[in-house]
């Protein structure tokens, strides 16, 4: 279990460090309210954006690599500390400050991450999983994005609309994760050839891809205290109900559930408090003026 939890935690953190130098890189180009043609070349000519692009490929990688070789119940949980390292990677480079309260809601989402996985004790590692689980999965996980992105477009732009895209996001997430398993088995297994052939490895392409564009429009929807906690507790939800149901998994039940919901219900108050500072909010844009002008992070 050590290489799958050491990969997935290089992971979260080689995301993390995408973000924030990729932020990092934006804030050093000139701004427009309208496309630019140009904005990829002026990226291209800083070091920190193509830093932040191997960043993206690193984490892609060391995810394939956890999800080859652990369950998926113990792979995609631990990439909820992508936020709190986002956070602390850029109060570092972007020369904010991490609040006190900031610090204590980092320290609630790792106790509670802890207390989740070592309550739930996940285990078993199928390598495939048959058609007849995938069907329904798939169905199920298709219906639900599109339900969530109708809901998402009928309603105003605000807490509501970017919660609903953040879900769809999230479930598209998961369900990529899950397709991607059974790919890096069949790339470890079978070679180049039989990775092309199969049909996870587009799936989890068209999964990915889908999954990116809902960020975005989660992103431009509304708050990031809406969006955010729905893509990183729905991920993680998400991907233990695939886990379990498609390649058959097990956590522990009883009694465990208890301390699991505590856990749970601190990860939800440290993602919550996290995404309301003024640090996160800046990452995604929305006070753009305090990150250019290294302003102290506060929740």
């Amino acid at each position: 279990m050590l290489i799958p939890v050491l990969f997935a935690l290089s992971g979260a953190f080689s995301n993390a460090l995408a973000t924030v130098l990729q932020r990092k890189a934006a804030l050093s180009v000139p701004r427009s309210d309208k496309l630019r043609a140009r904005l990829m070349l002026d990226l291209l000519r800083h070091p920190v954006w193509l830093a932040g692009i191997v960043a993206v490929i690193a984490a892609a990688v060391c995810q394939a690599v956890a999800l080859a070789t652990g369950p998926l119940t113990v792979v995609q949980p631990l990439f909820v500390l992508e936020l709190p390292l986002t956070l602390v990677i850029a109060a570092v480079l972007l020369h904010g400050r991490m609040s006190r309260l900031g610090w204590v809601a980092v320290a609630a989402v790792v106790a509670g991450l802890a207390v989740v996985l070592v309550a739930a004790s996940p285990v078993g590692n199928r390598t495939h999983a048959p058609m007849d689980r995938w069907v329904p999965a798939l169905a199920v996980c298709s219906v639900v994005i599109v339900a969530l992105v109708v809901t998402a477009l009928r309603r105003p732009e605000g807490r509501g609309r970017a919660a609903c895209f953040g879900l769809a996001t999230a479930v598209a997430y998961a369900m990529t994760a899950a397709l991607m398993k059974t790919s890096m088995h069949t790339l470890d297994d079978g070679g180049v050839t039989a990775f092309l052939t199969t049909w996870q490895t587009y799936g989890f392409a068209v999964f990915g891809g889908t999954a990116l564009f809902l960020l975005e429009n989660a992103m431009q929807a509304g708050p990031l205290v809406a969006s955010q906690p729905a893509i990183t507790l729905g991920d993680a939800s998400m991907s233990l109900a695939l886990g379990l149901t498609v390649y058959e998994e097990y956590v522990r039940t009883g009694w465990w559930l208890l301390p699991q919901l505590l856990g749970v219900a601190l990860i939800a108050v440290g993602v919550f408090a996290l995404s309301r500072m003024s640090l996160a909010r800046a990452l995604t844009g929305e006070d753009r003026p305090a990150v250019g002008a290294g302003a102290t992070c506060r929740t």
